[in-house]
């Protein structure tokens, strides 16, 4: 059985974080492992509180998996402080992780805050040269590059400044926020810009989809599939989760991680490829 990490915090709610990750990570098949960067006392409405935990304890979870049970492949979430950033790349580092699906979360679905101001430079100069992917959303790509997001040319614009200008190998620009009538889009720079279409869904049930996501990337990096398709299959994936979520609380509303994967010979959520030539090099614009 091959194994995946997430560092990432708790989320008392279940929806989100940790607990979201860990879900994702059992339905892929893969074998779970944790380290808990924050406790947040939060729910479907909202957070109402958040504290990290230690920098010491953070390392030391780390160094307990990765010197043991050697995950195939992780991913970041919710990290908190710019200490905490700069603790986590040091055993990054260190233990030789590879497979690294980095979720920058700054923002939960509710809109409170978490993660500190001064973290996000740290994450968008030291953090994101380590990450195999990075999956932000628009108002999280808007944040670290400095710019507004406004269409699907934007989106395709920073997905390939979060690789060209930032050092991530790859970047998902997730486009759930985009006013775009009937379909989401999401798009895909690693050398090759990749639009992933889905019907949009009018649901309130959205809490921890980026979670989820980004957690189903990496388990699937972790046995091996190819990053291209393990983004589509984890686009499919939280289009069906959210389809056939719970309805549970009385604000966003977790998602439901029963939901069966596809099989890797499936198809992914529909998929247009864009070549650079075509967009006449996006980032001269």
């Amino acid at each position: 059985m091959h194994v995946a990490l997430t560092i990432a915090g708790s989320d008392s709610g279940g929806g989100a974080g940790i607990q979201a990750d860990l879900k994702t990570f059992q339905r892929y098949g893969v074998f779970g492992t944790s380290v808990i960067t924050a406790i947040t006392a939060q729910n479907t409405l909202g957070v109402a509180a958040w504290e990290p935990v230690s920098t010491a304890l953070v390392r030391a979870q780390i160094d307990a998996v990765a010197t043991d049970l050697r995950p195939n492949a992780f991913k970041t979430g919710m990290l908190g402080s710019a200490e905490i950033v700069r603790t986590v790349i040091a055993a990054i580092v260190d233990h030789s992780l590879t497979g690294f699906v980095l979720d920058p979360v700054m923002v939960a679905s509710s809109g409170d805050l978490l993660l500190e101001r001064d973290a996000v430079a740290v994450i968008r100069d030291e953090l994101i040269p380590l990450c195999a992917i990075v999956t932000p959303n628009l108002d999280e790509a808007a944040l670290l590059l400095g710019q507004k997001i406004l269409d699907e040319e934007g989106m395709a614009r920073a997905a390939e400044k979060l690789v060209v200008e930032l050092g991530a190998q790859a970047a998902l620009v997730k486009g759930g926020h985009l006013q775009s009538g009937e379909t989401m889009v999401d798009v895909l720079f690693n050398g090759t810009h990749h639009v992933f279409r889905a019907e949009r869904l009018g649901s309130r049930n959205t809490h921890g989809t980026g979670c989820t996501l980004s957690a189903a990337v990496a388990a699937q990096l972790a046995n091996g599939r190819p990053l291209l398709d393990a983004a589509g299959g984890a686009i499919r994936f939280v289009h069906d989760a959210i389809a056939s979520a719970p309805g549970l609380g009385a604000g966003h509303g977790p998602l439901n991680h029963l939901v069966v994967p596809e099989n890797d010979g499936a198809p992914p959520a529909k998929r247009q490829v864009v070549a650079d030539s075509a967009r006449n090099s996006t980032t001269s614009r």
